[in-house]
């Protein structure tokens, strides 16, 4: 094998330094987008090699599992690359998912310790039953029941850590899923995987060293440095996208000179919303990418018109915590060519596929497919279970065989992974995303993708949004319609012939024509990550009641 083979993540970041040493690699932005804190590349990898150190002497031995949660900004980036370079399996999780779900999620790793900020460290010595071999603890911050600190960490005495040297196929993180679609789970990432997610990105977006990133994901700014990307860090809750002020995200990216910036589609609907209100362009930037849920044509719209200026576009990868990239498409093309199919019911068209990566998409089943040749491949155009495979394609979820068997699926030395999405490829190989799986709705008649369908309805100018549910067990479902209205509080009579008009319009795609049942809600519960995938299994338990233990379909709560 050769040397190159056995890069360890981290010797990315000892390149690009090597190449770029004075370039700034990382800036704090403060709430009017001016820089409160940066960092060259050089000192980013002398502040990474010397907490290395430091962990090192504390007791920190290659292969353990070291939870990290800091703020995004230079700590984060110097503490990521740290742990990789000392061989430690970075731990990463969302904070945004609550302290219960936390707490066990971070159970069932056992971490060896945790580097944190003191509310986090306060947490862990609170629960520290719960994790019984989490000895090695940094607090990062103010004092915390932890024995070790950031500054003592930098304090060590001086000494020699080189990147320590891994295989691609060793585990380099587990990253958490957000579970907004399901349980969280512990994705296991490679070395080799990172590597790969760099390479599939900076080639297709033509990513140049010397760009500025500002990462509303802050996982991003971790590709940023391996590129030679200055990431810039706004003064905003990352976990919040839907209540972020957009003058924190509009400030920075003028002042800094932002070129790119990656934020879940909640965060860009605010951004250009604002704006369109207070006719502002962003003129530095090249290209905007959305990703985590379907992005609306109505929020390309207003970002690529603060566009303008600077030609750059809005784009929208496609992936998923154990798959990312996949595919991706411009915003001009969903504007000038898919939107309109999107609202004949054709689903939300994706876009092309990354270099490298194979899409096929199968009959859709609930069973484990322990081998490819069990798969049934659909013709091009029919609508089936989306599986994928390529070099950044994740192999496994952490000590959960169950969770692995039923998602991934042999082929030779290779492996296919299930998206838990269905959705078909056109005639130009474009891939369209239907809706998630579970979400399917299957009568005695036919089966309802909840995507295409809400589309449908969606037209309808009353309409914010819409949510397909089925109430019973498949393949014997009612179908069910819940629509959140653009007006909080309509007429009751005003809602009755909404009501009306949503059924006539039903019935006229070939789609929608089996839902006769449409229901009210004040607000669609939405996940606690990007703020925009609606909870339809909490949905169709409220339906249910609605219906069966209440009132009478077409009310409203």
């Amino acid at each position: 094998m050769s040397k190159t083979d056995r890069q360890n993540i981290s010797q990315r970041l000892t390149d690009i330094a090597a190449r770029y040493p004075d370039q700034i690699a990382a800036i704090v932005a403060n709430r009017h987008g001016d820089a409160t804190r940066q960092v060259s590349f050089s000192e980013l990898e002398r502040l990474s090699h010397q907490l290395s150190v430091g962990l090192r002497q504390r007791g920190l031995d290659p292969g353990q599992r070291i939870v990290l949660m800091v703020r995004p900004g230079i700590e984060f980036l110097a503490l990521v690359f740290a742990l990789f370079r000392a061989g430690a399996i970075v731990v990463l999780i969302d904070p945004g998912m609550g302290l219960r779900r936390l707490v066990e999620c971070l159970e069932t790793i056992d971490p060896d310790g945790f580097v944190a900020i003191p509310a986090v460290q306060w947490a862990r010595w609170i629960h520290r039953r719960r994790f019984p071999h989490a000895r090695l603890n940094v607090r990062v911050g103010n004092w915390a029941p932890a024995k070790v600190s950031y500054r003592s960490l930098l304090s060590a005495a001086p000494g020699s850590c080189s990147p320590l040297a891994t295989d691609p196929t060793d585990t380099a993180a587990i990253i958490f899923t957000s579970g907004s679609t399901g349980p969280a789970k512990g994705v296991e990432y490679e070395h080799g995987m990172f590597s790969a997610q760099v390479d599939l990105l900076q080639d297709r977006f033509q990513i140049e060293a010397g760009e500025r990133d500002l990462p509303a994901f802050p996982l991003f700014a971790l590709f940023n440095a391996a590129m030679g990307v200055t990431s810039v860090f706004p003064a905003i809750d990352p976990t919040q996208p839907a209540h972020v002020d957009p003058r924190r995200i509009v400030a920075p990216i003028r002042k800094q000179q932002v070129t790119q910036s990656f934020a879940s589609p909640a965060l860009w609907s605010r951004v250009g919303r604002y704006c369109a209100e207070k006719d502002l362009q962003l003129p530095s930037l090249k290209r905007a990418l959305a990703a985590g849920a379907p992005v609306p044509p109505s929020t390309i719209e207003k970002v690529t018109l603060a566009l303008q200026e600077s030609g750059g576009e809005l784009f929208t990868p496609y992936g998923a915590t154990e798959a990312l990239p996949i595919s991706v498409i411009g915003g001009r093309e969903v504007l000038d060519d898919t939107s309109a199919k999107s609202l004949q019911g054709s689903g939300t068209c994706v876009g092309q596929l990354f270099t490298g990566i194979k899409v096929s998409v199968i009959e859709i089943t609930e069973q484990d497919i322990p081998t490819y040749d069990l798969c049934r491949p659909l013709p091009q155009g029919a609508v089936g279970e989306i599986i994928v495979r390529g070099p950044s394609v994740t192999r496994r979820y952490y000590q959960q065989p169950g969770a692995t068997a039923s998602a991934k699926i042999t082929d030779g030395d290779g492996f296919w992974h299930r998206m838990g999405d269905v959705g078909f490829l056109d005639e130009e190989d474009r891939l369209w995303f239907c809706g998630r799986k579970a979400h399917r709705v299957e009568t005695p008649d036919a089966t309802l993708f909840s995507v295409p369908c809400e589309s449908i309805f969606n037209q309808h100018p009353a309409v914010s949004r819409s949510a397909l549910v089925g109430l019973g067990s498949r393949p014997q479902q009612l179908p069910v319609i819940i629509i959140e209205l653009e007006s909080s509080d309509p007429p009751v009579h005003s809602q009755k012939l909404i009501q009306t008009e949503l059924l006539d319009l039903a019935a006229q795609s070939p789609m929608t024509r089996l839902v006769s049942t449409v229901l009210f809600h004040p607000s669609l519960p939405v996940d606690i990550r990007h703020n925009v995938k609606i909870n339809r299994e909490l949905l169709a338990e409220w339906a249910r009641q609605r219906i069966f233990d209440s009132e009478t379909p077409g009310s409203q709560q």
